[in-house]
């Protein structure tokens, strides 16, 4: 048998240009678009690390599943689907055009008498009148029909309905390339190739955006993008960021934005409502600045870069705090700070960088004790990290108002040494009149030497009798109680207890130690009262559960990870708007594809093709009607059986039912 070899581009067209092949690829995009969908995608890398893992966070980067709508993979799979779908319309749309076209004119009697739907229709009327009304029946039916005549003196009508149902194919196939087409230049495949051959790198760098390397920067004119830009009230900028995988690119635009004004509407429980910003853009170009205002899904559009309103943060607001430094004995001092900006605190081999990260305006808590409480708004806060000498941070979160807990007022504070754990509280009790101070007193009283040794001796005098030295014993006792809370809290007094008494009696031990240190602790708050010229507290249950709370916060403070405490007081809010800055050239693409898909699957599910003929006999006084569809089902018996009986009175009666 003799083998015919087929050139390797000819089996390549074949491959290509194959429906097997494209239905294929459209798997692929599928289980990517579903990949994509899923996981989160363009996130900051820690983000990814948090929650996944090293070692998934690593293999996800890897395939590219972080970011798979710009990935190098997906871009080829759809540049070859682009192909495929193209080869295909080109190969079969000329055979759909000439099917859509002809009208099977010469079609024999011997095929058709084979059709499954055919009949023999009788009439006694003469051929041309036969013939005219046949014509006059197919137009009403909005057939359109071909008429031959035959050699044999036989007249076959050929007749064609929702032949534009071949056109869906066409449609359906041209509308994926239309669509991959707009993917494509969505997808910034001129950057991909530039990266690819080292023209371009993305910058990791936390670094001013004017310092950014021109190999890390996309010029005015770059085809598609999609950038962010944060701008304070007041400020102007003509360049935006788009985040790529672990760093970024600085997209530089041909106009500069500006922001007048940022306003946002807040429900009642303080959760945001809206929120807008006029801008104003000018450009060399324009005879005038160009004033608009871009709201949320209600962009701005100019020179083909949308401007869409995407989020708001802190734009860098003026915060007041009194500072308590928690290792010394002074009041509380005034210190200011700048959201984004740094400080710095201590000297030495003890000073500490400061950072203010965010401020918050509405923190919107459900702060109930069973959780069935509503959320509603308790304040502002401020985060800022802390950092020694050594760069190590702690990361703090402070709020402004005391926050209501378990039915008493506390100043909340929250720490965390990594953003992977989660923010551990300490409560410092508000005192009768809201504020911190009270127990700031009290702390600094219990850490006074002098103080603690009049307090152990007020306390001894009270005892009753006159047994002198039991007094000065007892005396030394609270002493070194005091002192022993003073040097490590809870756990000191417990350390104590476990080197000095047996086993047996240590609850016991615990509990008088417990009660002491309670007795001590309100002798110290009288007498901090007594030092701000405030009236004695009244010994009821208020005082004794600030007493408690106050020690247990005093024993919390040595896990707190800093001798500073921040406590806000006072606010000038300065907001930023964020923008979503696109040029999508695709999308036109995109949209006209998805109408072009409509439009073809629409006629290939919902428009018939039948395909009619009436082959009229006058010799033997017969018609032959046959017909057929491109989908045999139920409606094409009920139309032949239709047909059938209307023909049948026609030629009978002269008139169709």
């Amino acid at each position: 048998m003799l083998k015919v070899s087929v050139p390797l581009s000819q089996r390549v067209y074949e491959l290509l240009s194959s429906m097997r092949f494209a239905v294929s690829l459209l798997t692929l995009l599928g289980i990517a678009s579903i990949i994509g969908t899923v996981l989160k995608q363009n996130e900051p890398y820690q983000n990814y690390i948090v929650k996944f893992g090293q070692f998934w966070f690593e293999l996800f980067e890897t395939l590219g599943l972080l970011d798979v709508y710009h990935s190098a993979w997906f871009l080829v799979i759809l540049l070859f689907l682009v192909i495929s779908t193209t080869l295909c319309v080109i190969r079969n749309s000329p055979v759909m055009l000439k099917e859509w076209k002809t009208y099977k004119e010469h079609v024999t009697e011997k095929s058709l008498r084979l059709f499954s739907h055919q009949a023999s229709l009788a009439v006694n009327q003469p051929a041309a009148a036969t013939q005219a009304r046949l014509a006059d029946f197919l137009s009403a039916e909005r057939y359109m029909f071909k008429s031959r005549q035959q050699d044999n003196g036989d007249v076959l009508i050929s007749a064609k309905l929702g032949t534009h149902q071949r056109l869906g194919y066409i449609f359906t196939h041209a509308a994926i390339v239309v669509i991959c087409f707009g993917g494509l230049l969505d997808g910034n495949l001129p950057f991909k190739v530039q990266e690819l051959s080292g023209i371009k790198k993305i910058e990791t760098r936390d670094i001013p955006s004017r310092k950014v390397p021109e190999e890390s920067r996309l010029g005015a004119n770059n085809l598609s993008f999609r950038a962010n830009m944060t701008l304070p009230e007041g400020e102007r900028d003509n360049v935006a960021f788009v985040r790529v995988r672990d760093g970024y690119l600085v997209q530089e635009l041909p106009f500069t934005v500006a922001l007048r004004d940022f306003r946002i509407e807040h429900y009642p429980t303080g959760m945001p409502k809206s929120f807008e910003s006029d801008i104003t853009i000018t450009d060399p170009e324009l005879s005038k600045p160009i004033e608009a205002t871009v709201r949320v899904n209600h962009p701005y559009i100019y020179k083909g870069i949308a401007i869409y309103q995407s989020d708001f943060q802190d734009g860098g607001s003026q915060l007041k705090f009194k500072l308590w430094d928690l290792s010394g004995s002074q009041d509380g001092f005034d210190v200011d700070g700048v959201v984004m900006q740094k400080g710095a605190l201590g000297e030495g081999d003890h000073k500490m960088t400061v950072e203010f990260n965010e401020f918050r305006q509405f923190n919107i808590l459900n702060l109930s004790i069973d959780g069935k409480g509503k959320p509603h708004n308790v304040g502002p806060n401020t985060t800022l990290k802390l950092r020694n000498a050594s760069g190590q941070a702690r990361e703090y979160i402070n709020y402004m108002q005391p926050l209501q807990l378990d039915g008493r007022a506390y100043f909340v504070s929250g720490m965390r040494e990594t953003v992977q754990e989660e923010f551990k509280y300490l409560r410092i009790p508000a005192d009768d009149e809201m504020e911190i101070t009270g127990f700031m007193a009290l702390r600094q009283t219990l850490r006074n030497d002098q103080s603690i040794r009049q307090i152990a001796s007020e306390i001894a005098k009270q005892m009753p009798g006159d047994n002198a030295p039991l007094k000065a014993q007892f005396e030394q006792s609270l002493q070194q109680l005091m002192q022993t809370f003073k040097r490590g809290g809870y756990s000191e007094l417990s350390k104590i207890i476990e080197s000095a008494v047996p086993e047996a009696q240590r609850d016991q031990a615990a509990q008088t130690y417990l009660k002491l240190l309670n007795t001590t602790a309100m002798q110290a708050y009288q007498m901090s009262r007594a030092q701000r010229h405030l009236p004695p507290a009244p010994q009821d249950q208020a005082t004794a559960v600030f007493i408690q709370d106050s020690l247990n916060a005093m024993n919390d403070l040595f896990f707190y990870g800093t001798p500073y405490y921040f406590q806000l007081k006072d606010y000038t809010l300065k907001q930023a708007s964020g923008f979503q800055l696109t040029r999508s050239p695709g999308q036109f693409w995109v949209y006209l594809g998805s109408v072009m898909l409509v439009l073809g699957i629409f006629a290939m599910f919902y428009i018939r093709e039948r395909r009619v003929w009436i082959l009229i006999k006058p010799v033997r006084q017969e018609v032959l009607l046959a017909m057929s569809s491109n989908r045999k089902n139920m409606d094409l018996d009920q139309d032949f059986a239709r047909m059938q009986q209307q023909l049948t009175t026609l030629l009978q009666t002269g008139q169709a039912d």
